[in-house]
């Protein structure tokens, strides 16, 4: 329980999918808000004011749900999704997920290479690993997922690049703390829209 009596939200916390109606982990949904002159509005950060209504992190159910009018529904009031939703969804998770690997970089918490991931899973560190979606398969092929850790190819070489001040970047990892958690989260829900799996077969 909070100081106020409230208890304190964790990461079981549920919500129902406004197109599906089932009900499951709200890490795997997307927040929506209705905002000004009756446009909905993302909440990535889950931070926004009003009433939130949410939706699988799944592509075509997104679709689904422009493509049926559903949004109003949810918000009990006409709503108009913007346009491209789904791209923009997709372009503001890859950046989450970016700057989030980035803050892990600068606080030591992220590294980059092939020798240095290796190390970290070697020395039992890592919690997140994360390789580009267009590296070579042989050479990510080389480096496993330890048990409870997670493994996500969701962004491509440039992107991962960004994240650590370089051209491009095939193999990074995250050590264990806040940071992980968050990259999970929002990993998790882009490679939902980008229609990847989080798991890689036969490494964990």
């Amino acid at each position: 329980m909070t100081r106020g009596g409230r208890e304190k939200e964790t990461e079981i916390a549920e919500r129902r999918c406004l197109v599906t109606g089932e009900v499951q982990p709200k890490a795997g949904l997307i927040r929506f808000v209705l905002g000004p002159e009756g446009m909905v509005a993302p909440d990535l950060a889950e931070k926004l004011p009003g009433r939130g209504f949410w939706l699988t992190a799944d592509r075509a159910i997104i679709e689904r749900a422009v493509a049926k009018g559903l949004f109003s529904r949810g918000a009990k009031a006409p709503a108009k999704p913007p346009e491209g939703l789904v791209d923009l969804l997709e372009a503001g998770l890859a950046r989450r997920v970016v700057d989030l690997v980035s803050l892990g970089r600068k606080s030591g918490r992220a590294v980059a290479g092939f020798e240095k991931v290796k190390d970290w899973l070697a020395a039992g560190k890592v919690k997140v690993l994360l390789q580009a979606s267009d590296g070579s398969e042989r050479g990510k092929g080389k480096l496993w997922t330890p048990e409870g850790a997670r493994w996500f190819g969701c962004l491509t070489a440039s992107e991962l690049g960004l994240a650590f001040g370089r051209d491009h970047v095939i193999h990074s990892a995250l050590s264990r703390g806040g940071i992980a958690d968050k990259v999970i989260r929002d990993a998790g829900r882009l490679n939902g829209l980008r229609g990847q799996s989080a798991v890689r077969a036969g490494k964990e």
